[in-house]
């Protein structure tokens, strides 16, 4: 029988009953998205899966999302393309070098983000399995964009409604300095468009679309746009919106982007190995960019 143990006021389940290694019945697939359309994030323990297994239970929730690694080519990959390594190894197993190129792109994953937003169709779920984790730092926070959107005042709340912002990856590298990047990457990484606002399709609840990868609002000078932006994230980044997700090894991990933000938090990743592997499906359209095309 699936369970669910809510962790805090706003976000996040523990959720029990599940085996992500064996196929699961549709009765349990409507179990998981509906815990996810209420708590946004569900923490599954115990959870010793392959990689074969979790692109199975994956499956079950939708296309995946295209280009999971956004700077490496085919032949870079340690592992399988459908998965978003994040780890501190290369692809024999070793870990990164202070100033691998990989190792730069990723440290944008501290900063508040959602996953894929950078894309045209942004990513509904992603699914994180903890293979190798850290004793000492290292968590995963997640950042109730629901909640945070319920809390605005009316002033605030009226203003950001009809808001476009263009999202990118060079936007959210560009705040660490990350500059290195190839002609194909620059081509790949033109901005895209998507509202502000957005209504969750099942719920009917609306939150705010907030990510490290935007880099201005449509119609607004950049400075003002960028002082307004960190402003809304500063909002939706207090305590009482936030859950920190301390890793057990075989924690398997969900989240709906649509109504989460989430970083990781700085491990020492030049002595200690950490081995996370994600798996992200596709999510929602039409998106602003693409009713602009």
């Amino acid at each position: 029988m699936v369970q669910f143990d809510p962790i805090t006021r706003h976000i996040g389940a523990r959720m029990t009953g599940i085996d992500a290694r064996r196929p699961l019945t549709p009765p349990e697939v409507a179990a998981i998205e509906a815990g996810l359309d209420k708590h946004a994030v569900l923490v599954l323990p115990g959870q010793d899966i392959t990689d074969e297994q979790q692109l199975a239970f994956t499956a079950n929730f939708g296309a995946f999302q295209e280009g999971a690694n956004s700077t490496e080519r085919r032949h870079e990959l340690r592992l399988d393309p459908a998965f978003a390594d994040v780890s501190n190894l290369d692809r024999s197993g070793r870990r990164l070098d202070r100033d691998d190129r990989r190792r730069m792109a990723s440290l944008g994953n501290r900063l508040w983000h959602s996953d894929a937003s950078f894309r045209v169709v942004p990513a509904r779920y992603s699914i994180l399995s903890g293979r190798i984790v850290v004793t000492k730092g290292g968590n995963t926070e997640f950042a109730d964009m629901r909640a945070a959107y319920d809390a605005l005042d009316d002033a605030t709340r009226a203003e950001v409604e009809d808001l476009v912002c263009e999202h990118s990856l060079i936007f959210s590298r560009g705040q660490l300095g990350f500059e290195n990047y190839r002609d194909e990457e620059l081509a790949a990484m033109k901005p895209v468009r998507h509202r502000l606002v957005r209504t969750h399709p099942v719920t009917g609840r609306k939150s705010l679309f907030l990510s490290a990868h935007i880099g201005g609002i449509l119609g607004w000078p950049r400075p003002e746009a960028m002082a307004f932006v960190r402003d809304l994230m500063e909002h939706a980044t207090q305590p009482v919106f936030v859950y920190a997700h301390r890793w057990t090894q075989h924690d398997l991990v969900m989240w709906d982007n649509r109504t989460t933000m989430h970083r990781v938090r700085r491990f020492d990743d030049l002595n200690s190995v950490r081995d996370l592997r994600r798996t992200t499906t596709r999510g929602d359209g039409p998106t602003a960019e693409q009713e602009a095309a």
